[in-house]
C-alpha cells in the first residue's frame, strides 16, 4: 500500500486552514494543522513531515520560528500576505521551496504542493541519496555537504546553489537557469548580481574542492 505524503499546516486563520486540509485531503495527502509555532512544536516533535505550509504571520512568533523546528529533509512552503523581497529573500535563506502570496488561488497552490513534493522526491529518492562533485559530497537526504569529513557551513540557498551544479555536473547554465533553480521562479525579483555574490561565498567556503568555472558572457560550469 503506498504510503499517504504527510503535510503539515501552520495557519491561525481557521477558515483558510480547514479549506486546505480539505483540498489537500480530496488529493490524497495526510493532513495536520497547527494553529500556531507552540502548536506545531509539539506536532513536530510527535512525527515527520514531507512538506510544512508555514504561515508568515502566526499570533506566537513567526513561521521562520516553525521552520527552525523542523528538520531539513521537509519541504516548506510560505504562506504570506507581504510580498517584498526582504522577507523573500529571508524565506529562501531559510531553506524555504517555495512562497505564495495571500489570497492565492487554491489550484495554484495545489500544484505547487505537487511540484515541490515532486522535486523532493526527485533530489532524495532512486536509492541515489549521495551526490558527488569534485571533493564534494552532498547527502541530500539530510541537505548537507562535505568536503572529506569536514561538514560545509551552507546557508540554505549556497546548499541549493551547489545542488544546482551537482544535478547539472559538466553542463553549462546561463545565470538564468540557476535562478530559476535556485529561486523556484523566473527570479524577475532578483537583481542579477545576487547571484554573482552568492557565488563568490559558496566558491570561497569550497576553496580547492571545486572549480565552479565562470563561461564569459553565458554563465557558470563545474565538471
Amino acid at each position: 500500500m503506498k504510503t499517504l505524503k504527510r503535510v503539515l499546516i501552520v495557519e491561525d486563520d481557521t477558515i483558510i486552514a480547514s479549506g486546505l486540509v480539505y483540498a489537500l485531503e480530496q488529493e490524497g495527502y495526510d493532513v495536520v494543522h497547527s494553529k500556531n509555532v507552540s502548536e506545531a512544536a509539539i506536532t513536530i516533535s510527535n512525527g515527520a513531515f514531507d512538506l510544512a505550509l508555514l504561515d508568515m504571520q502566526l499570533p506566537d512568533g513567526t513561521g521562520f520560528d516553525v521552520r527552525e523546528k523542523i528538520k531539513t529533509d521537509t519541504a516548506v512552503i510560505f504562506l504570506t500576505v507581504v510580498d517584498d523581497e526582504g522577507n523573500i529573500v529571508r524565506a529562501f535563506e531559510g531553506g524555504a521551496d517555495d512562497y505564495i502570496t495571500k489570497p492565492f488561488r487554491l489550484r495554484e497552490l495545489l500544484a505547487r504542493v505537487k511540484r515541490t513534493l515532486g522535486k523532493k522526491d526527485k533530489s532524495n529518492g532512486a536509492g541515489r541519496p549521495l551526490l558527488m562533485i569534485g571533493n564534494v559530497t552532498i547527502d541530500t537526504a539530510a541537505g548537507k555537504a562535505y568536503t572529506g569529513k569536514a561538514l560545509l557551513d551552507l546557508t540554505a540557498l549556497e546548499y541549493r546553489l551547489l545542488l544546482t551544479f551537482a544535478q547539472n555536473k559538466g553542463q553549462m547554465l546561463s545565470r538564468s537557469q540557476i535562478l530559476e533553480s535556485i529561486w523556484d521562479s523566473a527570479g524577475n525579483f532578483v537583481e542579477d548580481n545576487t547571484l554573482t555574490a552568492y557565488i563568490k561565498r559558496l566558491r570561497e567556503k569550497l576553496g580547492d574542492a571545486l572549480n565552479i568555472e565562470t563561461v564569459r558572457g553565458l554563465g557558470y560550469r563545474v565538471d
